[in-house]
This record gives C-alpha cells, structure tokens and sequence, in this order.
C-alpha cells in the first residue's frame, strides 16, 4: 500500500505485515533449533545411540506456544473494549495472569513431587507408559478437533459474557469496587492457568524420558514465541492472523500426536501391558531411525495405533468441517 506526505511524496509503507510477522516466528524457532543441534546440546544423528531431544524440544515448544497463543487470543478478546472509563479494570486482568502464571510453576513442582512419589512403587517402563497416556489425552484435548466448535465459541464466549456481567455491575450504584476487582483478576487468572495446567501435565511425560534440561529449553522456546507474539499484539497493536497461526500449529500438533502415539505403543509393549507382532518384511523398509525421530516402528502394534490416531483426528476434523457446511447451507444460526 501507498501513502502520501505533503512534505515527502509517495512513500511505502512498512512491509512488517502479519504474515511476515508469522514468517519470521517460525523462522526464529527453526534457528534456534539447528543452533541447538549443531552446538552438540542435543544429538543431529538420528541413528545415534538414544533418543535425541531435539524433537522433545519441538514437540514441546510448539504444544506452550499454541497454548500460549490460545491465551493471548483470548485476552486480546476481552480487553478489546476496555476502554475510556473501563480501561483502569486491565490492571485486575493482568494481575490475574500473573497470579496463573505463579500458580503453574506450583502445579508444576506438585506434578513432580506426585510422579516421584509414585516411582517408588512402580517401574520405571509402567511410569513412562501411564504419563504418555496421560500426555497423548491432554494433547486431544488440546487440539480438540471434534469440539473444535463448541469449544472455541464457549470458551471465548463465557470470558465475554463474564466481562460484559463485570462491567454493567461497575456502573450498579450497589457494586462492590472489591467484588469487582476480584472477578476482573479471577478472569485474567481462569484465561492463562488452564492452558498451564494442560502443560504442565503434558511435559511430566518428557520429563520422565529426558529429564529437566530439555523440557526447559522447549518450555523456553514456547515462552519467546509466545511473548514475541503478546508484544506485537498489546504493545505494537498488530493485528495478527491468529487463525492461520492456530490452525498452523494445530496440523504441527497432529504431527507430535502421531509421534507421541507410536512412543507410548512402544512403551507399552515394552512394560507387556501389549503384545508385540514384529513385521519382518517391514524391517527392511522402514530404517532404524525413523523410529528415533518419528516413533515409526516394524510392529503391527505400533502401527495400527498411529493409524487409528491419524484417522480420529482426520475423521472428526472433517465432520466438524461438513457439519459447519450443512449448517450455513440450512440457514441455521451458527452456535
């Protein structure tokens, strides 16, 4: 786009626009990974002995940033009209994201102390398999492709409505400026700490497998994305094409599904809660690698679980899909 100045002519306007903004996003979590793996942190080889945690990384930081995405959607939707003389109710808001993001850290250290008190009286291969089933849940719930709709609409919609109650009862003669404080600050906190619960009980399942370091640099990543993309919203005003980006990270968490299901297959065979059916004219056609990367192994088992989990997600995405379809085409008001 042109615009013009009186004093200087025909300028360009700045080229930053949202798409670039997104560009540039994956862009920086792609440096920062190959920097990681080329600095020896974590291991390029995938035929190297043991797993290599760059993938973890990944994994993990695209699970905080979608779900920090999902937050910075939610409260940019609230804060929208909060203006003029309900601009000063932002502050509760913020101090309830701050609260949720303390009370995460402390869900955090309880989990663990949790998981390592359960340890003590079961195998380690029974652990890894009970939090995987508890990691590939949390990662259906967090792409909630079948209530995609219902949940979108709902969750948005109840901050909204939560708001707009805040704010007619501001101007009540009877309001309490306390109540009211406190139900601004419970908003801000209910927007960021179920997102932060859903991870922290995803990462226990990493954390068993890897350890801390590579969690943390995964959360680590997440986090920058996240409040590179909060900066360009509250800060800079940006307008960001926060659809594209969700539904971006939502085909890379489809992704890390399939991964995540093929390991627990595995860990499950390996605990003998499974049986195990070797495919030996599959052997040759699928390398040893791909199972350290990409958690592809020869066994029937294995297999059939990420076929399954590909055609749930597939399924239900598209009679989402063809359920929107036949709803707008019957002139049904949209819910």
């Amino acid at each position: 786009a042109l615009v013009s100045r009186p004093d200087a002519g025909i300028v360009h306007r700045s080229a930053l626009t949202p798409t670039a903004i997104a560009g540039v996003a994956v862009a920086l979590l792609v440096a920062v990974v190959a920097w990681w793996a080329m600095r020896g942190g974590a291991s390029a080889d995938p035929t190297a002995a043991g797993v290599s945690p760059v993938s973890a990384i990944v994994d993990i930081g695209v699970l905080v940033f979608r779900e920090g995405l999902e937050c910075v959607l939610v409260v940019s939707v609230i804060m929208a009209s909060m203006v003029g003389s309900s601009q000063p109710y932002r502050r509760p808001i913020v101090i309830g994201i701050a609260v949720a993001f303390v009370a995460t850290l402390a869900t955090w250290s309880v989990a663990i102390a949790v998981v390592d008190s359960l340890s003590a009286n079961v195998s380690a291969l029974q652990l890894q398999a009970a939090t995987g089933l508890l990691a590939i849940v949390v990662l259906l719930v967090v792409m909630n492709w079948f209530f995609h709709k219902l949940y979108w609409t709902g969750w948005i919609s109840l901050h909204n409505r939560r708001k707009k109650v805040l704010l007619q009862d501001a101007h009540a003669e009877r309001s309490s400026r306390i109540r009211l404080l406190i139900g601004f600050g419970l908003l801000g906190f209910t927007s960021l700490y179920r997102e932060g619960f859903e991870v922290v009980l995803f990462l226990q399942s990493y954390r068993i497998k890897l350890g801390t370091r590579p969690v943390s640099r995964g959360v680590a990543l997440g986090l920058l994305l996240t409040v590179l993309v909060g900066l360009l919203t509250f800060t800079l005003h940006k307008r960001l094409p926060f659809r594209r980006m969700l539904v971006a990270t939502g085909v890379m968490l489809g992704a890390v599904l399939l991964v995540m299901v093929g390991e627990e297959a595995q860990e499950m065979q390996l605990a003998h809660w499974i049986s195990t059916t070797p495919l030996t004219r599959l052997e040759h056609v699928i390398p040893q690698w791909t199972g350290l990367w990409f958690a592809v192994f020869p066994t029937a088992e294995t297999l059939l679980a990420q076929l399954g989990a590909g055609i749930l997600v597939a399924g239900s995405y598209l009679f989402v899909r063809s359920r929107g379809r036949r709803t707008i085409s019957s002139g049904a008001p949209a819910t």
